[in-house]
């Protein structure tokens, strides 16, 4: 398989190979030392950190508190909920060796937390005047990964979980849907991901849940990406840990749940919903240096460096996330490739002549020339430049999606519509019929969305009479 220079496979040769040379190139991850894990670097952590920081402000804003919870289980508390322990078992690592000795009770390495926080929630409440409770847990979570792949898929990850108790399941189902409106507005407006956020069917929800909503995002090889999800989880987890409550006239009753969570997965979609042949593409909302000043010196003079440091001083004093790349030992042309490879936003240009000119040459990531600007201009200019280059990248992944996206009523278009992106069709809602689409195509379906408009019809697999009142999303996936 054929690398460029920098050892990056093109995207039309292999689009995973040149999804796990640009995560390693671009200096955002390494391979961790035990199977499946990984080790994210400071530029990818930078990354992150912005998302995180937005996410964990609009999860309080919305009066959630956050707290933290052990990463060891006792084995016996997955048990309680079948369903759950069943959805997991195959993922689960389990200790049962600890101080030299073997434990009475294996403990299970957290894949998620429903169970530790339900015996928490009901050591907690006690009457009605308890709830809402809500929880917001940022943590690492391990789940054995057979074919791991950097952010998308590792042995461990970092996220956020979400876990609240209602007295009631409308006010646990607007909770549900509170959290999706939290998780569609982050990758809209920091990562530009254009998600469509919609209901999961019953072949697909999360393991012991009674419904889950989602946001599926398309990556630029047509696949799809589950970039959030959010449960209503009944009194499942109510009943199997006692998490009940005394209501307003006296009666004990059993609490509403719900869990949601966003996580490490989201850096992965953001590489593969912007990436092209040159490496990352970052939206400037998320990129740990917007602008990348690059100075061009002669000799040992360095007034353009002290030139280059006074414009950044400039620019952070406008709001801008600027670096100065003075390393000596690099030309400017292994710089520009370096910060292309790296998805900077906004490239400047700062050489003798442009000092002398009072001007700077910059280049947009995905820019079609480079032009002039002066200097005293800039600090008022970035922010603005910023921001169209923001609302460009969503507006060119929303006209993506639109291209692969097709509405299909047979077989083979259903066939040929997947292959290369999403189908959207009507389909039974049986499991079954699912797991046969998925034997011929490797297709699933992703969701039924939110706003699609009222349809029925025909299954477009089995033909039987089409489930959920509209069409449903379908595409291979990650």
């Amino acid at each position: 398989m054929a690398r460029d220079e920098r050892g990056v496979t093109a995207t039309q040769d292999d689009f995973a190979s040149w999804y796990q040379d640009v995560v390693i190139k671009a200096g955002l991850v390494d391979r961790g030392p035990a199977k499946g894990t990984m080790v994210i670097r400071p530029y990818g952590y930078a990354i992150w950190e912005l998302l995180q920081a937005k996410l964990d402000a609009e999860i309080k804003e919305t009066g959630h508190q956050n707290c933290y919870f052990p990463m060891l289980i006792p084995e016996s508390y997955l048990t309680r909920e079948a369903k759950h322990v069943e959805g997991f078992a195959p993922e689960l690592a389990v200790v049962t060796h600890a101080g030299g000795k073997v434990l009475e009770e294996p403990l299970v390495v957290r894949p998620t937390s429903e169970t530790i926080i339900g015996e928490m929630m009901a050591k907690w409440i006690e009457s009605w005047r308890d709830l809402p409770l809500k929880l917001n847990q940022w943590a690492n979570v391990v789940r054995w990964e057979l074919r791991p792949r950097m952010f998308l898929r590792t042995t461990e990850f970092l996220w956020q979980e979400g876990h609240t108790a209602h007295t009631d399941e409308a006010e646990a189902r607007e909770e549900m849907m509170l959290a999706l409106g939290i998780y569609e507005r982050v990758a809209r407006e920091l990562a530009a991901m254009p998600v469509v956020p919609g209901e999961k069917t019953a072949g697909e929800r999360f393991a012991g849940a009674v419904s889950t909503v989602t946001i599926e995002a398309m990556m630029r090889d047509g696949k799809a990406l589950q970039a959030g999800t959010s449960h209503y989880m009944g009194r499942n987890f109510a009943t199997a840990f006692g998490i009940g409550y005394t209501s307003a006239d006296g009666r004990e009753e059993l609490a509403h749940t719900t869990s949601w969570g966003m996580s490490t997965r989201m850096l992965g979609g953001l590489i593969m919903t912007h990436g092209d042949e040159r490496g990352l593409v970052l939206p400037p909302r998320l990129a740990p240096h917007q602008v990348v000043i690059v100075p061009i010196t002669r000799g040992t003079d360095t007034t353009v460096v002290a030139a280059a440091h006074e414009l950044a001083a400039k620019l952070r004093a406008a709001d801008v996330r600027v670096h100065v790349d003075d390393r000596d030992q690099l030309s400017p042309g292994r710089k520009y490739n370096e910060w292309e490879l790296k998805g900077a936003p906004v490239r400047l240009e700062l050489g003798p002549r442009d000092l002398a000119a009072g001007t700077a040459v910059m280049a947009l990531r995905l820019g079609a020339g480079k032009q002039s600007i002066p200097l005293d201009e800039l600090p008022q200019q970035m922010p603005r430049v910023l921001e169209e280059f923001q609302a460009m990248l969503l507006a060119r992944a929303s006209e993506f999606r639109h291209s692969r996206t097709v509405t299909v009523d047979d077989w083979a278009g259903f066939e040929a519509a997947v292959a290369s992106g999403w189908a959207v069709a009507l389909h039974c809602g049986r499991p079954e019929c699912e797991d046969q689409v998925k034997a011929a195509t490797a297709a699933t379906p992703r969701c039924v969305p939110l706003d699609a408009a009222p349809e029925s019809g025909r299954c477009v697999r089995c033909d039987a009479p089409a489930a959920y009142g509209k069409r449903v999303i379908f595409a291979r996936a990650y």
